[in-house]
């Protein structure tokens, strides 16, 4: 097994290094691929020493499988080149999400979609991923009619320079902006680029994907605002069933799915934060009550580590399902 890392040396690529090695991946040929200002480095993973290489070269190593966390412009033209020589792709970039001819995955969910000739296989956006890791067990027991999800995203969304506005903003220090406004202090009703329709890119992807993972029937409306936290994505979500579901059953459905932990227990002031989710995999779920304006309806609260289980632990989930199902 010739494992490639393309954006080894970014946030996505680097918890993914960590989690192969917390998870006791097997390979035997690790390839790390980095930009130019990367390739030459030196990266020690378990006593060993990785020399970051440059796409073409990677290419000449033939890997079996590739895991993409460096955007989606490379992703568009590497990814096909690779699975044309037979290596399989999971890539965490938005470019292949929507295409008719690519799985979008998250194991848990729809992981038995996947076929052999499944080459270029796509992560979901971590805000679909969280969201959809809570209600799908919802929507299987009880048919979800509507969301609203409102989300609270973490600067670690946008990667590490971003991380560094946050910082410089905070020591009062003059640096790179990467967002339109501050971000210390503040909250931006703006992630990705505005579309005609007047939502954002990252909205109309969690409405996007929730169709095409989960039912296209179901009715969805975001808001995604980026807040001044680093690590961990918060979600307020509003669901509408068709069918009668008690506080109890809610609670026992999630508590009952794997990669799910329910925090509710408000009279000790407990509920999810990022804090919690910080490092961790599971989806944490709290604040779980009926909604008094509408009949079959309940509000809940939701937090992941976007950077693991919202992306570098699906990513690694997905290569786990493929080799455990000989699908690879």
């Amino acid at each position: 097994m010739k494992l490639a890392i393309i954006g080894a040396t970014g946030m996505v690529g680097v918890q993914i290094l960590n989690i192969l090695q917390e998870r006791k991946f097997k390979y035997t040929e690790l390839i790390l691929v980095a930009s130019e200002k990367s390739i030459g480095k030196k990266i020690r993973i378990n006593n060993q020493s990785f020399t970051v290489m440059s796409l073409e070269e990677m290419i000449l190593s033939q890997p079996d499988l590739a895991l993409f966390c460096a955007g989606s412009e490379i992703s568009k033209i590497w990814a096909p080149r690779l699975a044309e020589k037979g290596c399989k792709v999971i890539d965490n970039s938005s470019y292949w999400r929507m295409s008719a001819n690519n799985k979008l995955i998250i194991p848990e969910i729809n992981g038995e979609q996947l076929m052999q000739s499944d080459m270029i296989i796509s992560n979901p956006n971590c805000s679909t991923i969280q969201l959809l890791m809570a209600v799908a067990p919802l929507h299987e027991k009880f048919n979800i009619e509507r969301i609203v999800v409102s989300t609270y995203q973490s600067v670690t969304g946008t990667g590490k320079k971003a991380v560094d506005q946050l910082e410089n903003e905070e020591r009062g220090v003059y640096g790179e902006m990467v967002y339109p406004h501050p971000i210390y202090r503040n909250a931006l009703p703006h992630i990705d680029v505005f579309e005609d329709n007047g939502y954002t890119k990252e909205e109309m992807k969690i409405v996007n994907e929730t169709h095409k993972i989960l039912d296209k029937n179901i009715m969805i409306t975001a808001t995604a605002v980026r807040i001044p936290v680093e690590g961990g994505h918060c979600e307020s979500v509003n669901i509408k069933f068709s069918k009668d579901a008690s506080l109890d059953d809610i609670r026992k459905t999630l508590e009952s799915n794997k990669g799910l932990i329910v925090l509710d227990d408000v009279k000790n002031n407990t509920y999810p934060m990022p804090i919690n989710s910080k490092g961790k995999d599971e989806v944490f779920i709290g604040r779980i009550r009926k909604d008094f304006s509408q009949e079959k309806t309940v509000n809940m609260w939701i937090v992941s580590d976007n950077l693991r289980k919202g992306a570098a632990t699906n990513t690694i989930q997905i290569a786990e399902y493929l080799i455990t199902n000989n699908l690879i």
